[in-house]
């Protein structure tokens, strides 16, 4: 069996926290109230940086691109986040946010050379990640690639990142679970606290539909805890998600990707070390067993 798959779910773990600096470091949040957002809620700055490189999308587009989130909660802020800022600005914003963000975190933990090699490494993986029917994945590859290292490096590892989310979305609906399902299975099998998961903003009506569902299934027993059978199907996921994603990573090879995994560790740690990223997330990552 391919070792890749087992790469690709180790190279999440460091790719996908340095990608979420975007959605909580106080220099993003600076940047999108300079753009005219509301920052008492991290949401319509969440929903104006990831979905700008769609272009002006609309609520269907991005609740379908999105999948875990409801419906109801995308129309809240699709299209009113175009009609503060227009997705050229938005993602001007964006990399400005991330240019401060980042010079920050790097300090002197990295090299010129060092951050050179790394965006290097990162960028071959990226520009080798398939994009057919991987929607965000290839807006962010449509965009420009950043003349300065450390942002080349922060928009390869975006690339992965929604590469890696954009295969997750086929391998949940492969297993038959529908966007709500999704997170209450997740939720079930100790990915985070249900309240984590309500925060997508399905109702508690849904929720409990959703739960019902996996029951009839013999994903959730009586006491409302996951089965042995939903624990294997949410492992199956992931397995499915590790397969998607193997992709750019045996394109650049088991020593390389080695290599910047290296090569990054120190910036995951100024991430860590920043506080910036919430303790609990709704990403279980901690819970996902890393094979490697």
């Amino acid at each position: 069996m391919s070792e890749y798959p087992a790469v690709a779910r180790r190279l999440w773990h460091h790719l996908e926290p340095l990608h979420a600096t975007l959605y909580f470091a106080p220099e993003a949040f600076e940047e999108a109230a300079a753009l005219g957002y509301d920052v008492g809620t991290r949401w319509p700055s969440y929903f104006a940086w990831r979905t700008a490189p769609l272009g002006a999308a609309g609520p269907e587009l991005v609740a379908a691109t999105y999948y875990s989130f409801s419906p109801r909660m995308v129309e809240q802020y699709v299209p009113l986040i175009w009609s503060t800022a227009g997705p050229a600005k938005v993602l001007e914003a964006r990399l400005h946010a991330m240019d401060r963000v980042l010079r920050r975190l790097i300090g002197d933990r990295l090299t010129k050379e060092q951050l050179a090699e790394a965006a290097r490494l990162a960028r071959q993986a990226a520009e080798n990640a398939i994009p057919a029917a991987r929607p965000l994945a290839a807006a962010n590859l449509d965009l420009p690639w950043p003349s300065e290292p450390h942002l080349e490096l922060w928009q390869a590892l975006t690339v992965l990142r929604e590469h890696r989310g954009d295969g997750h979305l086929a391998a949940l609906l492969t297993a038959g679970l529908d966007p709500c399902e999704s997170l209450v299975s997740f939720a079930a099998v100790g990915a985070a606290p249900e309240e984590h998961f309500r925060s997508r903003g399905w109702s508690p009506l849904e929720w409990h539909g959703a739960r019902d569902r996996l029951a009839a299934r013999g994903w959730i027993a009586p006491d409302g805890r996951a089965t042995d059978r939903a624990r294997e199907g949410r492992e199956a996921v992931e397995r499915q998600t590790d397969q998607l994603a193997a992709g750019p990573w045996r394109a650049l090879g088991r020593a390389r990707a080695d290599r910047l995994a290296q090569l990054i560790t120190p910036l995951l740690t100024a991430v860590f070390e920043s506080g910036h990223l919430p303790k609990t997330s709704t990403l279980g990552i901690s819970t996902i067993r890393v094979a490697y």
